[in-house]
Formats: structure tokens, sequence, C-alpha cells
């Protein structure tokens, strides 16, 4: 079998295949979104009006939030965005899951008594808790039997004031599989019908580490995005893996491989907004990432973060752009051409010229559009964000 490359022109954005995919969300393209955190759960939201075949690998490295009190209790891999995503990307309509999609994002009040929510965790494992008792059977033995694991393994100490009803249910999964990810997010997005499929970009349980530019070295998501602490005062030279938040070493991850069909499949790869380092970078950290995406022909696209970031500082969206170069030729290969790696960046219009100066120099196509509305000022606009994505593919 031989392979063909094949060119085209592309109206930006291109009402066809805009009408197209709108018409038939079920054949949409293979969008692959390379993210974490939140920043991305409004366009996957918006996202399933075109396709259903969208593919989101995410990181699961973070500590920090929600996320933090189940890492620290079960030694476990971050899942608070993993579950965050997938109800992004739920069906909505009537024939989705919307009891289990309700009780999938109830949390816990952060006022209550602490006996009080232990009494309602034991409702909803005996499926007497109107949430539990609303979904039908056999989704709700599953869902119960989740919870009974987590209750079954869950400290004392563990606080579940303000828990995600959702993250205990994976946390249970994933203890329940023998510590792996990958079953109960498989039955997860079966239960609340997830129109794409969200994966952990790596299966392994780590954390993130800083170098600075200082010469410190600071490790934990959660004191690298300047929202939980203070930003860090100088500026991050080498992001890394480490195996615990008092572990300063480095640490090995792979891409697992059925990411890599992930990647094969794509149509389209997204470097989708977010925080620079914690939600983008971190994807492009396990062993295989940089080659699976050298190694398509496809459409690769950047779509920089807008508003204030932390991790960043006086960053110009030219120098993400070399700073993502740089992390992808690590495991690419120090020659690997730009255009294998990135082919387009997608600013709005307001951007100033001197924060792409250089990037078309490289090879690289910088595609100015109008992504801002009134509504969503300062983020972008899921609608137009959406719409020339899907013009590309």
């Amino acid at each position: 079998m031989s392979e063909v490359t094949i060119t085209r022109a592309v109206r930006m954005p291109d009402p066809f295949r805009i009408e197209r995919f709108l018409s038939n969300p079920k054949l949409g393209p293979r969008l692959l979104f390379l993210s974490g955190g939140s920043a991305l759960n409004g366009v996957a939201q918006c996202l399933k009006r075109y396709t259903h075949n969208s593919i989101h690998l995410v990181t699961p490295f973070d500590s920090g939030g929600s996320s933090q009190g189940l890492r620290i209790a079960f030694d476990m891999p971050a899942i608070g965005d993993l579950r965050s995503r997938m109800m992004a990307l739920a069906d909505e309509t009537v024939l989705g899951h919307p009891d289990t999609f309700r009780l999938f994002t109830h949390r816990f009040t952060k006022a209550a008594d602490r006996s009080d929510l232990a009494g309602e965790l034991a409702d909803m494992i005996a499926g007497t808790h109107p949430l539990v008792d609303a979904i039908e059977q056999p989704m709700r033995m599953l869902i119960q039997n989740q919870l009974r694991v987590f209750q079954s393994e869950c400290p004392q100490s563990f606080d579940l004031r303000g828990a995600s009803i959702g993250n205990l249910i994976l946390a249970g999964g994933y203890l329940n599989q023998n510590q792996q990810l990958e079953p109960i997010i498989f039955l997860v997005s079966k239960l609340v019908g997830v129109q794409g499929t969200v994966r952990a970009v790596a299966d392994a349980n780590l954390h993130l580490g800083a170098e600075l530019e200082s010469g410190e070295v600071v490790v934990g998501q959660h004191r690298l995005t300047g929202k939980e602490q203070p930003p860090l005062e100088t500026s991050i030279t080498n992001l890394f893996l480490n195996r615990g938040l008092n572990d300063t070493a480095h640490a090995h991850a792979e891409f697992p491989g059925r990411n890599r069909s992930l990647m094969h499949s794509a149509d389209l790869i997204c470097y989708a907004p977010g925080s620079f380092y914690t939600s983008l970078i971190a994807n492009l950290l396990p062993e295989g990432v940089g080659k699976a995406i050298a190694s398509r022909t496809v459409p690769k696209v950047y779509v920089p973060g807008l508003g204030d970031d932390p991790e960043t500082g006086n960053m110009t969206v030219a120098d993400k752009v070399s700073q993502m170069l740089r992390y992808l030729r690590r495991d690419a290969g120090a020659d690997c051409p730009v255009q294998n790696l990135l082919n387009f960046v997608i600013v709005d219009r307001s951007v100033a010229d001197a924060e792409v100066l250089g990037i078309t120099g490289q090879g690289i196509t910088v595609l100015k559009l109008d992504l801002i509305s009134r509504q969503s000022e300062p983020y972008y606009d899921p609608v137009p964000l959406c719409e020339a994505l899907v013009s590309l593919t």
C-alpha cells in the first residue's frame, strides 16, 4: 500500500464543510486535541454540533483542585480534567443519559457536616439517594459498585466536602480495575454517552516538575500555575515528569499504543489553548508523542491561550511556538522539520503583529480570524473557533 499527500485550497471559514458537518455530526472529522484543565471544555461542548468523533488526550499529572485529595488518598493519577472533558462531551439530547450526567456533575456541599456527607454517600451506594435512584439499571448497579469500592478503600481522614461524585466514581473504578484508568474511562464514556473519545495521554501515575531560570526546582502542578499559589518569580527553563511531590528526580512515561492508534486516525491535530506548560507542554512529555505527531501528514494547528497565563510571563506567541517545537523535537529528533510538527497558528485578529513575528519565516501559516465575540471576551467564542478547525480538515 502506498501513501500520497493531497493539498487543497481552504476557505476560512469554509461554509460548505461547516454545513456538511452540522447536518451529520456522526460523520464529522476526527480532530485530536492535546490539552488539559478546563480551558477547552466550552469548545468541546460546542464541537459536538460538528462532530461526534473528536479525540481528547488529557494530562493526568495535575496535583491541585479536587484531584489532589484523591491523589494523596489513593496514590493515583489526576482524574478531574478527564471527568470534566467527558462531561463537556456528554450527549445532552433526549437520547442521552441526563440522569447519569446529573449524578456525575453533582458535588457534595462544602458547608455540610462530614458525617452527613458520609451518610449521603452511603445512600448513593444503597441506591436510595434520589440522584442514583433516578438512573436505570444496569447503569445504576455499575455506578453503585464503583462507589462501594471507593468507600471501602477510602481513608477515614478523606474529606468529602466539595467532592465531585464523578471523581469518586472514577476513583472507585480505578481501584476496582487493578489501578488502571483506561477501563473506567471507557465505562464512564458509555454511561454518559460521550460524543467523542477522551483518554489520558499516558497511564503513568506521575507529577510535573519544573527547573527555573533561578536554578530552583519546583515540583507539583499546583505550584506552577500561579492560581493556587503565588506565580513563579522566574521563568521555567525545563518541564519534566517525576514520581512524587517530594521527589525531584526525572521520571519516564510512555505514549500508549492505543493513543498512537488514535493519533494515526486523526484528521487534524490541535495544540489546544490552556495553561501553556501544565496543560499543553505536559502532554508532549511522554516518550513517543513527538514521533507520533511527526509521522502524520494531517494539519497541525496551535491555538494559543487567551488572557493572563502566570506560567508564561511576557512570552509572545512566537516564543511559545519556539518552546513547543523544542519539546516536540526532544522526541521527534533535533532535525525534525518544522512542517512535520506544526503548520498553522490560529489567533484572533486583534493579536499584534509583534506577537507572531518570525513564525511565518519558519514555514508556519499564521491565520488571523475573528475568534472573540462581545459575549466571549476576553476568551475565544467556541463557534468561530470550532468552524475554523473543521474548515482545515
